[in-house]
């Protein structure tokens, strides 16, 4: 394919995730001429069954599951948590829809004033209302399925697109104990399909959601890419942007500077354009495309491009019980709890509970990792599997500005660029939430009867794989990037959609709100052109 420019497009869409896929999906079906540069490949979808059982074996780690690692890929992370991000993200079409959970829940209302609300954290420059109609878009363009009977949940205006998932037999566990202790348990609202749906089939139970969906029941942005591509976009692979460009004035974006495999490079130009490649490479390319006019990145004139970086926190405990637990026969939650999500106050931070249906290892693993065979290995895996149970939960970060993406001094990529640099820690209002979300899980597996055999709290706790902050969204220019049509406040012609834009992180996955977002931003962006 030639991944020369196009001319004369009314937009440029740099990244093919779900935020670039929805928008190029709505820009290009009103007739605008649309391109995406993408820095990944474009993935075979005959291939996922493959990509499947290699990421059950354990010679294989999880980034090389979608070719993820290399110079092309280089990072680091010299904060004082180490931030493994190769396994956090894929790079190409679909972007890291292809290996994500699929879990999307909206933002909680306090989400949008949490500063008003706690005395911490930040106010968005919109509440729940305004995002609302486009959360209900984004989750009838994500096919979710869901039973809409969470009582903690904000108020919505009709149901889910699809029915729910039914509880999982460990979920009945659980609510037994979770009952007794007077916790709420409610269905979790899914990304995949729990009735088939146009070309799409509806979920069979791989269990291997993270890191590979086979069937295709689970979304992944190629769903809109592909739907763009169908209304004329055109979508260009293995071409990653170096650089932007702008005007004399500073105003406008005048193009996007991509490289390509045969170490050409290319110049877009385009009337529109949008940013939506994450919350780590959004702020890397806005900083590496520093100019006279904007020595300090494009459009960071309030210095606050990279920072406020924030992720959502792993918390969990589990261990046995003496009895069956069906534990992966599939690999995504069906039931929460968001009891302990809103705030009192400004003591700690939003919890949310889940509880897990992938506790212990799976037959599968066992069988190929051990050295034994027959009815040895048939006794070691009865004796290891089936009786694992365990609680885990998202926990809300603050937005601190020392908890940056930064350039490194020093390393650089394939392409001579330097790499980003994730400055990542945890602050004492993490570790109380933390310890909090730890004190939950550990009543309910004792109300369970179980064994706990472990915990993972402040000093062990992990990433969720959440990108959030670093290009962050408000009215005032002096202490945003963004503006809340999702424009940058510096250059007129250039938005962002990502979770990048997040004021605070709340402690739901953010992928629907990306969607929402990035459908907000199409409104605009529609307006203007």
């Amino acid at each position: 394919m030639s991944r020369r420019p196009s001319p004369n497009a009314d937009v440029c869409v740099i990244g093919a995730g779900p935020a670039g896929g929805l928008i190029a999906d709505r820009l290009a079906s009103d007739g605008h001429s649309v391109v995406v540069l993408e820095a990944g490949p474009r993935f075979d979808a005959a291939d996922r069954e493959r990509r499947m059982e290699r990421s059950i074996r354990p010679a294989h780690g999880p980034a090389s599951v979608w070719e993820m690692g290399g110079p092309r890929d280089a990072y680091a992370s010299t904060g004082d948590r180490y931030y493994p991000l190769n396994a956090a993200r894929v790079k190409g079409v679909g972007g890291s829809t292809l290996h994500w959970q699929g879990m999307v829940m909206r933002l909680h209302e306090q989400d949008f004033r949490l500063a008003s609300a706690t005395g911490v954290g930040a106010d968005w420059p919109f509440d729940y209302d305004t995002l609302k109609p486009y959360y209900a878009a984004a989750e009838s363009a994500l096919g979710v399925s869901g039973a809409s009977d969470n009582p903690f949940a904000p108020p919505r205006e009709q149901p889910h697109p699809q029915p729910a998932f039914p509880p999982s037999y460990s979920d009945s566990l659980f609510a037994d104990a979770c009952e007794s202790l007077g916790i709420a348990t409610h269905s979790v609202p899914n990304a995949r399909l729990s009735a088939g749906r146009e070309t799409r089939r509806a979920c069979v139970g791989y269990g291997t959601c993270q890191p590979v969906c086979p069937s295709g029941a689970k979304y992944d942005a190629t769903v809109h890419v592909d739907r763009a591509t169908d209304a004329g976009a055109r979508v260009i692979d293995e071409a990653p942007v170096q650089r932007l460009e702008h005007d004399a004035a500073g105003d406008r974006v005048t193009g996007a500077v991509y490289a390509t495999p045969d170490g050409t490079t290319h110049r877009q130009s385009a009337t529109e354009f949008v940013l939506a490649a994450g919350g780590i490479e959004t702020p890397r390319l806005l900083l590496l495309s520093d100019s006279d006019r904007y020595p300090d990145g494009l459009a960071n004139s309030s210095g606050l491009v990279g920072r406020y970086f924030m992720d959502h926190l792993f918390a969990g405990a589990g261990g046995t019980l003496d009895e069956p637990t069906r534990q992966n026969h599939v690999g995504f939650n069906t039931t929460e709890s968001h009891q302990y999500y809103d705030r009192p106050d400004g003591s700690r931070g939003a919890i949310k509970l889940e509880f897990l249906n992938y506790a212990g290892p799976s037959p599968a693993e066992m069988a190929l990792s051990g050295d034994d065979w027959g009815d040895a290995m048939c006794d070691r895996i009865r004796d290891a599997s089936g009786t694992h149970i365990a609680v885990g939960g998202l926990v809300e970060q603050q937005p601190r500005p020392e908890n940056r993406v930064r350039l490194h001094p020093e390393r650089t990529d394939a392409h001579g660029n330097p790499v980003p640099d994730v400055v990542w820690s945890l602050s004492a209002y993490e570790r109380r939430t933390i310890e909090r979300a730890n004190e939950i899980q550990r009543e309910i597996l004792t109300e369970l009867g179980a064994d706990i055999e472990w915990t993972v709290g402040p000093e062990d706790t992990g990433p969720a794989f959440h990108h959030m902050g670093t290009t962050r969204m408000g009215t005032d220019p002096a202490e945003s990037v963004v503006d809340p049509q999702l424009r940058t406040h510096d250059l007129s012609n250039l938005s962002v959609a990502s979770s990048s834009v997040f004021p605070t992180a709340g402690a739901m996955n953010p992928t629907l709100t990306i969607a929402a977002l990035a459908l907000k931003a199409a409104d605009h962006i529609a307006a203007r052109l």
